[in-house]
């Protein structure tokens, strides 16, 4: 059984799958630093000094704290901020798989492309074309 599992363990496309996860999560890590302190700085910025991740809205009287780590202590909360930038992270990242996936593909279709044209014909070929019209003339 331990033998059947390290073949599993093993196979190529585990350890691609195992490589991937691992990109992606440091991948994702970028991108909320991105967003956190880059892209939601400029946003909060431009709608003065508003900061999203602290956005919410209490679901009972006893939410009363400003800020939202506080207002989850104290009650039931719609964090709809922290929701805002998430989307947001997500939207970059789909948007970043986008672009990869297109220019993979588009490497794809000039190799395609290129495998599909058939090559020119060495010299030594296009004499031979030449005799053999030749002696079909003849």
């Amino acid at each position: 059984m331990l033998k059947e599992f390290r073949e599993f363990a093993m196979k190529g496309n585990v350890v691609d799958l195992a490589v991937g996860v691992i990109i992606g999560a440091a991948f994702g890590a970028i991108v909320t630093s991105l967003v956190g302190d880059i892209i939601m700085p400029i946003v909060g910025a431009i709608t003065g000094g508003l900061d999203f991740s602290n956005y919410f809205t209490g679901l009972s009287k006893a939410v009363t704290a400003t800020n939202l780590a506080d207002a989850k202590k104290q009650g039931a909360v719609l964090a709809w901020g922290n929701f805002l930038t998430l989307t947001i992270n997500f939207t970059i990242i789909a948007f970043v798989l986008f672009v990869v996936i297109r220019l993979m593909n588009q490497l794809k279709r000039r190799d395609e492309a290129a495998a599909a044209v058939p090559p020119k014909p060495t010299r030594q070929e296009e004499l031979l074309t030449e005799i053999r019209d030749l002696l079909k003339k003849a």
